[in-house]
């Protein structure tokens, strides 16, 4: 097999241990960052005032006001706030929407960011940003909004309430299934994300009979890790793009549809894809990736009905629209009638055809 591919490394520290936010500052120090903005969401305001405890007056302002999907005023707010701070750097805690508002601050302002994932969305190893204005969501790219460094502490994420951790986790898998029949995958990304994969299909039903499990909760991390690295390193295709339009213009919740699309994706792609489909099926240990994931986040405890998650039977026309007003990557073409059935079985809940 002749091999013709193009890998790009992206630039970035991972320090990932058990108990790794005790380096915290030292990971700042490093940076040399003085004055920071502290973004989370309301409710991760006292962790990351634990967080940031030891870093005294580094902190130049706490910013507890992140949101999901990054409507576009709330953005507007942190970066007005980080510059009257006259901040040097960003701190994010919490999952994709603090990330996501820290990124919308580094795309403006340019200012460095330093992650401490709570959850497993992976965007934190991303230069992909997203902001939700009126009833649409649009994203991009951009090198100044990837993590300078992430810090990873498996202990930050026994909180996480199971079900809240197997859909994250689903999220996290996607960004790997989709990775794997992108068309600018590289064999290193190949790898990444079949392991990814395999660490979170297999982590993630023992998080949720104990969530207390610290080595159950590392595999499930490192899984999300190395799956936002292959989202980072790919074109993202139909699944992140129906998953995008649902959710900036439903306001559906972001982990919840992803792992309630991504079964019916996968079912209409993979057939196009052998090669994803032989390493998904190798990672999952079955022949049939689509309907197994469905399975296992059902069986989980997951909502698999997009309409149970607020999106209203009438939508499906509204987001079919939207998905052919711009091009996208897609290993087979998709029509009309194709995205009405897929989305007609992801409102429903039923399985994948």
């Amino acid at each position: 097999m002749s091999l013709d591919f193009v890998h790009e490394t992206r630039p970035g520290r991972v320090v990932f241990a058990v108990g790794a936010r005790h380096r915290l500052p030292e990971e700042v120090d490093r940076l040399g960052l003085r004055r920071l903005l502290v973004v989370s969401t309301p409710e991760q305001a006292a962790l990351a005032a634990e967080l940031t405890a030891p870093l005294g007056g580094r902190v130049a302002e706490p910013h507890p006001h992140a949101t999901m999907h990054v409507p576009v005023a709330v953005a507007e707010r942190a970066v007005a706030r980080a510059r009257e701070a006259g901040a040097d750097g960003c701190l994010a805690v919490g999952g994709g929407s603090a990330i996501g508002l820290a990124k919308a601050v580094a795309k403006e302002t340019g200012l460095p960011i330093v992650a401490v994932p709570t959850t497993y969305a992976g965007s934190e190893m991303t230069p992909i940003w997203g902001l939700t204005g009126a009833d649409r969501k649009t994203t991009g790219r951009d090198p100044r909004v990837l993590p300078s460094t992430v810090v990873y502490d498996p202990e930050l994420t026994v909180t996480l309430p199971p079900g809240l951790s197997v859909t994250s986790g689903m999220n996290a898998l996607a960004h790997s299934a989709e990775a794997l029949y992108a068309p600018d995958c590289s064999p290193v990304t190949a790898l990444a994300a079949a392991d990814s994969v395999r660490a979170l299909a297999a982590a993630l039903p023992r998080v949720a009979a104990d969530p207390g499990d610290l080595e159950a909760r590392s595999d499930a991390l490192y899984g999300a890790w190395l799956a936002g690295t292959a989202l980072g390193s790919t074109t993202m295709s139909l699944h992140h793009k129906l998953c995008h339009i649902l959710g900036g213009t439903f306001d559906l919740p972001h982990a919840q549809t992803h792992t309630a699309v991504l079964p019916h994706v996968l079912a209409l792609n993979l057939p196009a894809a052998p090669r994803a489909r032989a390493a998904l099926e190798h990672a999952l240990g079955t022949e049939n990736p689509a309907a197994h994931l469905f399975r296992l986040a059902r069986d989980l405890g997951a909502e698999m009905s997009l309409k149970a998650m607020g999106m209203p039977e009438d939508g499906v026309e509204t987001v079919v629209t939207q998905a052919f007003a711009a091009p996208y990557a897609n290993p087979r073409p998709v029509t009309r009638t194709d995205l009405r059935r897929l989305l007609g079985d992801a409102l429903a809940g039923t399985a994948p055809a």
